[in-house]
């Protein structure tokens, strides 16, 4: 990563503490604090912010991973989708749409708690079911990272004749 960025641009031990929205209310950056972990006396994690370490990073987008945590009720009540016998978001498992046209759903909060190798996979399928959701046709890589393809069956071609030198 640091051969195209020039540094690797991966953040750790950071925590956001607010969303900046522009004057449209749409996302425009995330205010974030560096954190450092230390143990207490009975050996238990504690984390505390550093002090000064204040940064806001730009950003269109930001996804939260929760990990082991579950959906997010509210926004499934919010948005008023189906959930699955244990309070997951229901979603097909080809194209990851959910009960509300529009809205997908993939990795943890549509399958519960799973490997991280799931969550990818889940993820890069969903993208191309969105981006064919948006466009007609998929163009982002799937699973293994190779570009879906759409075959248009065609007449057979002649076959070429021997050609001997």
């Amino acid at each position: 990563m640091a051969d195209r960025f020039g540094k690797d641009p991966r953040e750790y031990s950071i925590s956001t503490k607010e969303f900046v929205k522009d004057a449209d209310g749409k996302l425009a950056g995330l205010k974030t604090v560096r954190v450092e972990w230390t143990k207490d006396d009975k050996g238990a994690w504690k984390m505390a912010e550093v002090p000064g370490s204040e940064h806001t990073f730009p950003a269109q987008l930001c996804l939260l991973a929760l990990g082991f945590l579950g959906p997010e009720t509210a926004a499934i009540e919010e948005l008023a989708l189906e959930k699955d016998p244990r309070s997951n978001i229901k979603a097909n498992d080809k194209e990851y749409k959910t009960s509300i046209d529009g809205v997908f759903a993939a990795g943890d909060c549509r399958r519960g708690q799973s490997l991280i190798v799931w969550g990818i996979n889940e993820g890069r399928r969903a993208a191309a079911s969105i981006d064919t959701w948006l466009t007609g046709n998929a163009s982002l890589p799937v699973a293994g990272s190779f570009k879906q393809r759409q075959f248009i069956k065609q007449a057979p071609k002649l076959q070429p004749e021997l050609v001997t030198a």
